[in-house]
């Protein structure tokens, strides 16, 4: 898709962008960007090292395939309490306008977690991050940061699932929706997606 979600994105709309800066570490540097060669050939004589870096699609001989991509596919909501996932599909504009004007529905007071889908091409991406934030009538009421780690190129769809929680319960909770934004950045500071996405709470799914 064009804009979101498929390449770095510019900010949207109704959120504080400094909210989605993720946390730095003292003294972290994530260093110069290498190929898909050079990435192999470091510490190649450390067998647990080379096993996975080969997990990550680095290999040797696998040279400069291109400039490193990263392509977020889906949105999903996972709970026990759920006969399938809550599949939002992030492929298309239009999808991504419809899941801002029409929330989903997630029930209270259960344990539920959100996963992503993602394919990354062209090259290693490293240190990938997850942020997100829920507003509801413009005030901020819950964050999330989560490190998705390192990869390499894949004909695959890469899966990251995040810590669960429980969702909030009773009256007030339910009243009114909330608005999500999503943000995958690396350690370069490449913000990959930035999508903001709605959800009410109700007392079934």
């Amino acid at each position: 898709m064009s804009g979101l979600g498929q390449k770095p994105a510019s900010a949207v709309g109704g959120t504080d962008d400094d909210d989605l800066k993720p946390s730095q570490t003292a003294g972290y540097n994530p260093g110069v960007a290498k190929t898909m060669d050079e990435y192999a050939q470091l510490d190649a004589e450390d067998e647990s090292l080379r096993k996975w870096k080969e997990s990550l699609g680095i290999v040797a001989g696998a040279g400069a395939a291109g400039k490193p991509s990263l392509k977020i596919h889906s949105l999903s909501l996972h709970s026990p309490t759920l006969s399938k996932p809550i599949v939002l599909d992030l492929t298309n504009e239009e999808n991504l306008q419809k899941f801002r004007k029409e929330p989903i529905v997630i029930k209270e007071g259960v344990e539920y977690s959100v996963e992503i889908a993602f394919k990354v091409e062209g090259g290693v991406v490293s240190g990938i991050k997850y942020l997100q934030i829920v507003k509801r009538t413009g005030v901020k009421v819950d964050k999330l940061e989560s490190m998705i780690g390192s990869y390499g190129p894949s004909n695959d769809l890469h899966v990251k699932r995040f810590v669960s929680e429980e969702s909030p319960s009773g009256m007030l909770a339910r009243s009114g929706s909330y608005m999500a934004r999503s943000r995958v950045i690396d350690d370069d500071g490449t913000v990959w997606a930035d999508f903001e996405w709605s959800f009410k709470l109700g007392k079934e799914w």
